[in-house]
């Protein structure tokens, strides 16, 4: 399926903004860091999908993966908090000003270790929000030392054997009820760009496990965070397209049968593209089988794993209004008298 709309080689996009607007600072990252290629597709998909960079706020803790804010949408405000707190801080800020998206990057250590309750709080309450984990299973800012995300029996020079399980965080979202859960691959940009589109589109929390490399201290070919090994296991559940909504499209090998159309909250679409296997997104317990099969059989399952497009979010339950609660007059604000009075006869009641 292809989608009719800007030239590929468009130098602006529907809102007037070129592809330099969406990007950020020059990497200090080591170079082939995967953490790299996961900004690049950041940067392609919120051109692609006409974001105005103003409407996104930029959220991160401690760690690699939290410094890589920096290298994309340096128009957009961001707020780098403390090790693992990055959920609490994002939820606050977003309640304030619920017309913004969040976009909060994270990793392996960051979400899995110090910062797991917070990441599962987040995911219950159904954030608005998206959710990347650049999961490369090791702490690279201190030196490469094992993460949560590390496999059993992982042998590094400095470090040693590693003797725990690994913490799976696609695992960990869906049995928390995270209404959309995705795993990908730094070195598939093409399907990772497109998960972002739809993780973009989703009308709550987006939680995106992204293998990414590092090539420093965690660069064992027979590693599963590794470039070789994630090339020689990927398994793709399907090939995923998104298609954005009011978009004019064009369908080509269609073949009936062979694709599942997923409908987000906005009317956009994700068209998955069935490959071995009938798998179907909106089962929860499927997504659970397919990850538990995957670490027996020592592939690396990617695409999307679950989605909920009808989950409350966070907003819904509050009945949040769509102007930002600092912007709110004093008049909308105040309650009105017969709302005090039904107050206080409740807790006279009391």
């Amino acid at each position: 399926m292809s989608i009719i709309s800007e030239p590929k080689n468009a130098t602006t996009n529907a809102v007037g903004l070129g592809r330099a607007d969406y990007k950020g600072a020059n990497s200090t990252l080591c170079q082939g860091c995967g953490h790299n290629s996961i900004s690049s597709q950041i940067v392609a998909a919120c051109f692609e999908l006409n974001i105005i960079p103003e409407n996104i706020v930029k959220f991160s803790g401690i760690g690699c993966s939290s410094k890589s804010p920096t290298y994309f949408l340096n128009r957009s405000f961001g707020f780098n908090g403390l090790h693992g707190r990055m959920p609490s801080l994002a939820l606050g800020a977003l309640f304030a000003d619920t017309s913004l998206k969040g976009l909060g990057v994270s990793g392996d250590g960051d979400t899995a270790s110090i910062g797991m309750g917070q990441f599962k709080h987040l995911a219950r309450r159904n954030m608005h929000m998206v959710y990347i984990v650049e999961n490369n299973g090791v702490y690279g800012l201190t030196k490469g030392q094992f993460s949560a995300t590390a496999e059993d029996g992982l042998i590094l020079k400095k470090q040693g054997t590693n003797q725990y399980l690994p913490v799976d965080i696609c695992m960990e979202a869906l049995v928390t009820n995270a209404s959309f859960v995705a795993r990908g691959f730094a070195g598939d940009p093409k399907q990772l760009k497109n998960l972002l589109k739809a993780a973009f589109s989703h009308d709550g929390l987006s939680v995106l496990d992204i293998i990414s490399p590092c090539v420093t201290f965690h660069n064992k070919e027979n590693s599963f965070h590794s470039y070789q090994w994630g090339k020689e296991h990927e398994v793709q559940l399907h090939d995923i397209t998104f298609v954005p909504a009011r978009e004019e499209i064009t369908i080509e090998d269609f073949e009936p049968g062979s694709t599942k159309e997923v409908t987000m909250h906005d009317g956009s679409l994700v068209v998955l593209k069935k490959l071995d296997k009938d798998y179907d997104p909106t089962n929860r317990y499927e997504a659970l089988r397919v990850l538990e099969e995957s670490a027996k059989n020592n592939t690396m399952v990617t695409g999307l794993l679950y989605v909920d497009p009808e989950a409350k979010t966070l907003f819904d339950r509050y009945k949040m209004p769509s102007k930002a609660l600092n912007r709110l007059t004093p008049e909308e604000i105040r309650p009105s008298e017969d709302s005090l009075k039904m107050i206080n006869e409740m807790l006279f009641l009391m």
